[in-house]
């Protein structure tokens, strides 16, 4: 198997090199890494200079831009992901070259992961636990981590790339749409190491982050699971209302205020 990883960085010359090794170190090696710089104007161009890499820089479009441009340049067909604040086991790339050896009908997996804040192993709530994802089980929140992400080139060729629309839960969004069409299987071992707490990480900085996974949401309204997917998108408008109402958000109150009466006559159309 031939394999490439793609890395999307933005002001993490803290962190990029860390990225970097832990993939160089892996029991099996890959055959290309592909840092997509994703507009930044701190080191990370000059600490990258020396690395055996394929580096390519473009001005600040988001990370959804950052990995679809990596995914373009991916001479291999076989491609993993990685964000460039986390970290690789050792022995990641060979679990899922293993799984999918062994396993040829199955075009994508992800693993388990661990997080880590200050040094210490933070304990996963319930509904952070990971489990093998279909698209039902998947509506509620994000079941894969990029960064343990590893799947043949034919499933992005399938039309199915990062949405650049979207600024956040970019990586919901596609899992969604990759689980109408093929399976992912869960390696549940913890392969990837994510370190919480630096003040860079999108996840804990996105406002208003329900309202992507909204979007994400209405792309199904028209599948075969169009009842799930309004009862999901009921609740998370409802949820977003709540909060738009505490912080007396008039835009947002108006704009899915809307939406949530539409979603609830696509559902009981008899009381309209």
């Amino acid at each position: 198997m031939k394999i490439s990883v793609i890395i999307p960085t933005y002001n993490r010359a803290d962190f990029i090199l860390r990225a970097i090794s832990s993939v160089q170190e892996q029991s099996i090696l890959v055959d290309e890494i592909i840092v997509i710089d994703d507009g930044s104007y701190d080191q990370t161009k000059d600490l990258l200079k020396d690395q055996n890499i394929q580096y390519y820089y473009q001005e600040n479009k988001g990370v959804s831009a950052a990995r679809n441009l990596g995914i373009m340049k991916a001479k291999n067909s076989w491609l993993a992901f990685l964000d460039s604040d986390d970290t690789w086991n050792k022995n990641k790339i060979e679990k899922h070259i293993h799984f999918h050896q062994n396993n040829k009908d199955v075009f994508a997996s992800y693993s388990n992961e661990k997080w880590i804040r200050n040094g210490k192993t933070i304990k996963l709530k319930k509904y952070q636990q990971k489990e093998e994802p279909h698209f039902i089980n998947s509506l509620e929140l994000c079941k894969i981590g990029s960064s343990s992400f590893f799947a043949h080139k034919k499933i992005f060729e399938d039309n199915l790339y990062f949405d650049e629309n979207l600024h956040a839960c970019e990586d919901y969004d596609l899992w969604l749409r990759i689980l109408l069409k093929y399976k992912i299987h869960l390696i549940n071992e913890e392969l990837i190491n994510k370190y919480a707490g630096h003040e860079n990480q999108l996840s804990f900085s996105s406002k208003l982050i329900d309202t992507y996974r909204i979007s994400a949401l209405e792309k199904h309204l028209d599948s075969k699971y169009k009842k799930e997917v309004i009862e999901e998108l009921i609740k998370k408008t409802t949820i977003l209302l709540k909060g738009a109402k505490k912080h007396q958000n008039t835009i947002v109150l108006d704009k899915y205020g809307k939406k949530l009466k539409n979603y609830e006559a696509l559902i009981n159309p008899n009381t309209q």
